[in-house]
């Protein structure tokens, strides 16, 4: 029996103001699609609606992810999350509405796997953190540790949230 093909949930950065993406969103890509090369026929879900500037973070990643060969039949976009959190929820949905049995995998800077593999853990997925981007998110010291910090509260907080939505049965 050939075990189930795993999900790969690349969560959303910045889109530029000229509907571009940022090198951040794209490095995640890059390396979810370099992660998912080494699986068995992966579905990918890049998560992420508009943010500041459109399109959807996930418009955007699920092109990103065709150019780099992904088969558009491997892609299925999550475009209405506004944040981690809500990604988390979103894609959770989308892989039991499709009786996703398989492995899943959270995609995303270094800084910010924690959070999204700790997420899904508590969605009641067996996640696990594919491969990050080999570069750091920024190239400044104080926006990387900005960031780190940023996540300090944050993961704590949505994993309040998830809790609460596990046991409101909401997930």
């Amino acid at each position: 029996m050939r075990p189930a093909p795993a999900a790969i949930i690349i969560f959303g950065a910045a889109v530029r103001p000229d509907g571009q993406p940022s090198a951040t969103l794209r490095r995640r890509v890059e390396a979810a699609a370099r992660f998912g090369a080494g699986l068995a026929n992966p579905l990918y879900l890049p998560t992420g609606g508009v943010g500041r500037h459109g399109p959807a973070e996930a418009v955007v990643m699920a092109g990103l992810l065709r150019e780099l060969g992904v088969p558009a039949d491997a892609i299925l976009p999550e475009p209405t999350a506004r944040d981690t959190y809500a990604s988390a929820i979103a894609c959770t949905r989308l892989l039991r509405q499709r009786g996703h049995a398989g492995a899943v995998y959270a995609a995303s800077s270094a800084y910010h796997l924690p959070r999204c593999t700790l997420l899904l853990r508590l969605a009641g997925w067996p996640a696990r953190a594919a491969t990050p981007p080999p570069f750091p998110a920024a190239t400044s010291l104080a926006k990387r540790w900005r960031w780190r910090l940023r996540e300090a509260p944050a993961l704590p907080y949505d994993a309040l949230l998830m809790v609460l939505a596990r046991l409101r049965g909401r997930v």
